[in-house]
Order: C-alpha cells, then sequence, then structure tokens
C-alpha cells in the first residue's frame, strides 16, 4: 500500500484511496464499506478490523472509532488513520493488538463529515464548523464580512485596524503580539480585530462577521438530548436528521456487539466523558467508577486529563450542550469518550488553565508563552508578522496574526505523528475491557441407554460485565445469554428449551477489594450453566451455541456417548 505520512493531512480522494489501500494489503484483517452518503454524496467509509481466522466480526466484541465531525478538525481523521496503521502493522507483533484482534473487532470511521474537511482542506479554504448543507436558511447574508483568504496564501488570519476606541494593543513586551487593552486604560495605539475577509454594503462604521449560511453542527444533531434550534445552535430539523448522523446511528444501532466509542476532535488536550447534561451524582455508581478508572489510564497512557464535560468543559456556566455523539451512552449505555486532540498551551508551558474558561480571560504572560513557543518550536507558522494589504473596502489594514488552522485547531505537522502516538494504547485497553464470553465446557453424560444429560458452559473473561454498564442494562437495550440447541435427525429434546435466556454474566469491574467487609456471595457470576435432557442414538452429534449481543459467540458440538 502506498506510504502514509502523518505530518501532513489527506484530501478525500487521497484518503479514500489509502482506506482502499489496507483492505487489498491486508484483506485477513481488514474490510471496507460505505455506510451512507454525504451531503455532496461522497462516501461516509466504515473499516472493520478483526483477524478474520478467529471468526467474523458480528461474533466479537467491538469497538468503535470515529473523527472530523467537524469541519477543521481534520488531526482527528490523522489518529484514525493512526491507529488503522498500528492495528495492522503490530497484529503478530504486539500482544495487545493481537490479543485484540483475535478476540475483539474495531469499527474505524475515519471522517464522518467529508464534506466539511473537503472545504477545510481546499487550496482556497473556507471554514465552517460542520456540514455544507445550507441550514436554517437557504441564502447569504446580505451585510456583513465574509470570512475567506483575500490575499491568495491559503491561510485565513486576521485583519488589524488602528482605531483608538479598539480594544486590542500591542504586547509591552513583545510588539506585533495583539492583547487586550486594560479596563481603565486610555491615550494608547489601539486596533480593532477582525477575520480576514472581505466585506459587503459596508456603510463606513459598523463591522460585523456574517454568520456561515452553513449553520449546521452534526454534533448537535444526534439523538441524546437533542433540541430544537432555540435552545440548541446547530441542531438540525430534528434529530439524526443529516444524512452523516444518520448513517453513523443506524451503523452503531445495528451493531449491537459495540461495547465502547471514541470519537476524535480538536483541541484542548484533554479527555471528556459524559454527562454533558447531568451532574455526575446523577449516574449510576458503577459506570461512573468506571468511567474514572478509564480515565485514570488514559491520563497515564496520554498524558492528557480526562474530565466530566458537565462539571468541567462547559461552554457558559448556566448552560448545556446536547445532541452530541455522548448519546450512544445516554441512550444505549455504551461506554464514549471524546477525546479532544492537542493542547498549544501546554505545549507553551501554560500548565494550570481551565480549559474552557482559559478561551474566555487569561494572564498576558499566556499569550507571550505562545508566542514565543511559536517563535522557538514552530518556525514562526502559529503567529505571522503583521504586513500591509490594501482591502478593497476598509482600505489600508495589516494581514497577520494567530494562524489558528494550522497551529491551534491541529498540530503543526511537525508534531503531529507525536500528537497521534498518544492514544492506540488507551483505545486498546478500553476494547480489552469488554466483556468475552468464552467456552468452559460442552458434556454429555448418559442417563440411560438412549437418554442423555447435555451441558453446557459459559463464561465471561472480560474486566466488564456482559451487560457494559448499568445504564445499558437500565435502558433494556441488551439481552442476556441466549443458548441454543440443535439436535440430530430423529433426536428429542426431553427437558429443557432449544432456545433459553440464561441471563447475564458479570465481569471482573465491580467487585470489592480482598479487604473490603462486603462479602461476595457470587463467586461464579460470571458464568453460566445450562443443561438439556436429549434422546438420542450413541455416536450422534449435537450442536450448541450461546451469542451474547456484547460478549459474542461460543460455539461447540458434543458427541453422544
Amino acid at each position: 500500500m502506498p506510504a502514509i505520512a502523518f505530518d501532513r493531512f489527506y484530501r478525500y480522494a487521497e484518503l479514500s484511496t489509502l482506506l482502499k489501500a489496507f483492505a487489498s494489503e491486508y484483506p485477513h484483517l481488514v474490510s471496507l464499506e460505505s455506510i451512507g452518503k454525504s451531503h455532496e454524496g461522497r462516501d461516509i467509509w466504515v473499516v472493520t478490523v478483526t483477524s478474520a481466522a478467529s471468526g467474523a466480526a458480528a461474533d466479537k466484541p467491538a469497538f468503535w472509532v470515529d473523527g472530523n465531525i467537524h469541519a477543521t478538525e481534520v488531526a482527528a481523521s490523522a489518529a484514525n488513520l493512526y491507529f488503522l496503521h498500528t492495528l495492522v502493522t503490530q497484529y503478530g507483533n504486539d500482544a495487545d493488538v493481537t490479543r485484540a484482534l483475535d478476540g475483539r473487532a474495531f469499527y474505524v470511521c475515519p471522517r464522518i463529515n467529508p464534506d466539511g474537511a473537503e472545504w477545510a482542506l481546499a487550496d482556497k479554504p473556507k471554514w465552517i464548523r460542520s456540514s455544507t448543507r445550507p441550514y436554517p436558511y437557504d441564502e447569504d447574508e446580505l451585510e456583513g464580512l465574509t470570512v475567506e483568504d483575500i490575499d491568495g496564501n491559503g491561510k485565513i488570519l486576521q485583519m488589524r485596524i488602528a482605531d483608538p476606541n479598539g480594544l486590542w494593543k500591542d504586547h509591552p513586551e513583545q510588539p506585533g503580539l495583539m492583547v487586550r487593552r486594560d479596563p481603565t486604560e486610555v491615550d494608547g495605539r489601539y486596533y480593532r480585530i477582525l477575520p480576514e475577509g472581505t466585506l459587503d454594503d459596508w456603510d463606513g462604521y459598523t463591522l460585523r462577521v456574517k454568520r456561515n449560511r452553513q449553520g449546521l453542527d452534526l454534533n448537535r444533531n444526534f439523538p441524546g438530548n437533542w433540541r430544537q434550534e432555540f435552545e440548541q445552535l446547530g441542531a438540525g430539523p430534528y434529530p439524526a436528521s443529516e444524512p452523516e448522523v444518520r448513517a453513523v446511528v443506524e451503523f452503531l444501532t445495528a451493531h449491537t456487539n459495540i461495547t465502547g466509542a471514541t470519537t476524535f476532535h480538536t483541541w484542548s488536550g484533554v479527555l471528556l466523558r459524559p454527562f454533558e447534561h447531568l451532574a455526575d451524582d446523577e449516574m449510576h455508581a458503577e459506570d461512573l467508577w468506571f468511567y474514572k478508572k478509564t480515565g485514570d489510564k488514559g491520563q497515564e497512557l496520554t498524558g492528557y486529563p480526562a474530565i466530566s464535560v458537565y462539571h468541567e468543559f462547559r461552554y457558559h456556566p448556566k448552560s448545556v450542550i446536547g445532541g452530541t455523539f455522548d448519546w450512544l451512552y445516554e441512550q444505549l449505555g455504551v461506554y464514549t469518550w471524546v477525546v479532544e486532540i492537542w493542547s498549544p498551551m501546554r505545549e507553551a508551558g501554560i500548565e494550570k488553565y481551565l480549559f474552557i474558561d482559559w478561551f474566555r480571560d487569561h494572564p498576558i504572560a499566556d499569550d507571550l508563552k505562545l508566542y514565543q513557543w511559536n517563535e522557538q518550536k514552530l518556525g514562526g507558522i502559529a503567529h505571522v508578522p503583521w504586513k500591509h494589504y490594501d482591502h478593497p473596502q476598509l482600505g489600508p489594514v495589516e494581514l497577520g496574526g494567530w494562524n489558528r488552522f494550522e497551529a491551534f485547531s491541529n498540530p503543526p505537522p511537525q508534531f503531529l505523528a507525536k500528537e497521534l502516538a498518544r492514544f492506540p494504547k488507551w483505545l486498546l485497553w478500553q476494547a480489552l475491557t469488554s466483556p468475552k464470553m468464552e467456552l468452559v465446557a460442552a458434556e454429555a453424560d448418559a442417563l440411560g441407554e438412549d437418554t442423555w444429560r447435555v451441558r453446557l458452559v459459559v463464561q465471561n473473561t472480560g474486566w466488564l460485565p456482559s451487560y457494559v454498564s448499568k445504564r445499558m442494562l437500565e435502558r433494556k437495550v441488551v439481552r442476556g445469554v441466549i443458548a441454543e440447541i440443535t439436535l440430530p435427525a430423529g433426536g428429542e429434546l426431553l427437558h429443557g428449551k432449544r432456545r433459553e435466556d440464561a441471563g447475564q454474566l458479570e465481569g471482573k469491574a465491580y467487585k470489592h477489594t480482598g479487604v473490603s467487609f462486603w462479602p461476595d456471595y457470587h463467586v461464579t457470576d460470571d458464568r453460566a450453566k445450562i443443561e438439556w435432557v436429549v434422546r438420542g442414538k450413541k455416536g450422534n452429534r449435537v450442536d450448541l451455541v450461546a451469542r451474547h449481543e456484547r460478549a459474542g459467540v461460543v460455539r461447540a458440538s458434543v458427541t453422544l456417548g
């Protein structure tokens, strides 16, 4: 297959070629399918990765990974590619990868939103939040600034205009670095700053930025806690109204073997867990314990802090968001994480910052640290020196300032591979905690000349219970172990059911420590024993199967006699 470079981002055609090459090069591990079409008609690719020799993906517990639902967050696609590359190249070489692909399956959707990413990566880029479909109105605003690259350098930067009533001024130690003026400050040189772009119907006084005609946010269109536009901007006309989201929702609900999921976004350098709209004390205690354990492991392996969206990552302290990918936990009980790739603040040595609150306000010393990091480590790509430009409407302005797309929204090229390498071990760890049903015994004992007791015993060797989470159990979206017996021709079932629900299998996750004062009354609640009494001839074969939607499938045969 063609070499994959992890110091750049791939446009749709190249990405499609790479995914097809994975399937062609590693047919024993990889298959590729389109789960639907985007608004503009592009295939939404999902890669299934598992060892075909050990069984079909549908018969194994599975883990979902995706990215790039937001248009400019193309590092999320790169994280998916990096994980795919790790799986296929390390199978047979790395013990965890090998064990995971032998006993589990992965469904990887590198780019949920191919249209928006294509706009972001175009030679003349256009930045939108998510989908390219016009919403809520099919028309552009007539007055205001259209954000775009006006000098043809392939970047959308900032414009500054000298104005005595402007909010911005030069940093006292670094001219050209714009910081806010103090609340009572006067008699300095001040500027107004706005995005690079052109103006329509400018009146010479008032400046405003047009809202994009493409007002959808695909990560507000999922069914969980979906709210209408008046409460949640970008939500769409109804849950899963958009083809990209509908394709993902249909895939995830159809593939009931999925036990966990991680979706990649940018940026903040943080691991986010549910809830988004409820406090931790609204979550089942066992689920919260496991979320915290997974978060601790994630922090150990990635270096990113693991936090609650509701408690530590709200856009505004008086509001919550809804309609996000967290619907997978909220409605289906599947453990779900959001990774926000890349923290330029941390890279610049700003250690103690409060994520979203930092964007509202921070010391100007932080801006200087970012600027110095840009100069010393990035070769100046994060902050572009201001240059004179004759603007067609505004006259003399200056273009430059922070280069958000190439250094903030996504890691710069020279940092990309190192950043992406943080995640595979944590993704594997999550997948390997899934429930995993395995055979303990399949046997037949004679009760008489032609009568036999047939026994099937299975157990859950995974960390999590077969029902995955208490929320999944509560929501009644998971069945117990379904055991079935198939008799030979002429055989007769004397006792037991041809198909029987044997209940759930506990895992190791919710057991207490060895010094706990709570006794463990159910020592083997990870096992299920199913027995039948059958009439048949000696030498006949009886086929047995135990299947669980989340824990996998076990098949066995016993010979009578």
